[in-house]
């Protein structure tokens, strides 16, 4: 697998994977498709210095999916912190492809200016707190029944 900083041309790629995983509501809070139209600012918020978005291929350079590196909260005092998301393409799910990805990322994270790095998750979705609990994360909190999705509390 290659990691490459995400370009604007991606963008169309990168919507189109986070689309997929609306419907199941098991990666997003987001309950409507997006548009490239819709996540430009988001992409422009991020940078390959501090905040990026990495495009992850095979050595055939076809796209696996995404990571991305964002702020966590928009107080001075915590931009030592960031979320990864993780966003692999529907045809390479289930293939034991994660663990080999957060392990790059967090690899590549060491580069960037960040002393932590959270992972958050719906508290239903057991394969990534798993993944996440095996590359060494640690469970912070809890946010029950904070998300309403089609008209049920997540």
């Amino acid at each position: 697998m290659n990691f490459r900083n995400a370009e604007l041309k991606d963008l169309d790629r990168i919507v189109e994977i986070y689309n997929s995983t609306i419907k199941d509501r098991m990666a997003t809070a987001d309950t409507n498709f997006q548009s490239t139209a819709d996540k430009t600012v988001w992409f422009n918020n991020h940078n390959s210095e501090t905040r990026p978005i990495w495009m992850i291929e095979d050595d055939a350079y076809n796209c696996l999916g995404w990571v991305s590196i964002q702020d966590f909260y928009g107080r001075p005092a915590y931009s030592g912190t960031a979320e990864i998301s993780i966003y692999l393409a529907t045809e390479h799910r289930g293939k034991g492809l994660g663990k080999a990805i957060l392990e790059m990322a967090i690899e590549k994270c060491r580069q960037l200016p960040l002393h932590t790095l959270l992972g958050i998750s719906f508290a239903h979705n057991t394969a990534s707190i798993k993944l996440f609990a095996n590359a060494g994360f640690k469970e912070w909190g809890l946010l029950p029944q904070v998300a309403i999705m089609d008209e049920k509390p997540f």
